[in-house]
């Protein structure tokens, strides 16, 4: 018998560093019942399921929250059960207030500053993850911001052009200049 024979194939998993957005984005981890620990907000790919899909899935589940899904920020494995488990993280946006019940696994939802939630994880493996992708996801969470801002103003002034055009339209299209050639005078010209 060969060695990967003796090896049990990786667990597959997924899931989301979720950020609140606010001047101060807060970063999500959830507290499981069972063991009473603070763990980021993940869970096992069901037969077929991609892990983009996975991770939205149990992200919304753990916290409550629909969720925005936006770039890929890595994976971590970690030995359990005599095999390993791999999991892939993505950069998350919480919709709104909770719009669901949370799954029975799971205690609470803590929103945390990104120090905070890394000193509160439970789990070595997860903190040092969080302390090297979350400055990652909070970078692209301000660019977001920025991007909205930027589309907001662009959309404002989109607006403020059709309002003026439909002004115009109303009051029957545009003015248009009077011109007069030559000008009026009450010299002669000569010539």
């Amino acid at each position: 018998m060969t060695d990967s024979a003796k090896t049990p194939a990786p667990i597959l998993a997924a899931g989301g560093i979720l950020l609140r957005e606010g001047r101060r984005p807060r970063v999500a981890i959830v507290r499981l019942r069972r063991d009473k620990s603070w763990v980021l907000p993940k869970g096992k790919l069901n037969p077929g399921e991609r892990p983009v899909a996975a991770a939205k899935r149990e992200v919304m589940e753990e916290t409550g929250h629909d969720v925005s899904v936006h770039a890929f920020l890595g994976s971590m494995s970690y030995p359990v059960d005599g095999g390993i488990k791999i999991v892939q993280f993505w950069h998350m946006h919480a919709v709104g207030e909770p719009v669901h019940e949370l799954i029975y696994e799971v205690r609470a939802v803590k929103w945390l500053p990104l120090k905070q939630a890394v000193d509160m994880l439970t789990r070595a493996h997860e903190r040092v993850f969080l302390a090297n992708v979350g400055p990652i996801a909070l970078k692209a969470a301000r660019q977001l911001e920025r991007d909205k801002e930027i589309e907001r103003a662009q959309q404002a002034e989109r607006d403020k052009a059709a309002r003026r055009a439909s002004t115009m339209a109303a009051a029957g299209g545009p003015r248009q200049p009077s011109i007069c050639w030559p000008p009026a005078s009450t010299e002669a010209v000569t010539v």
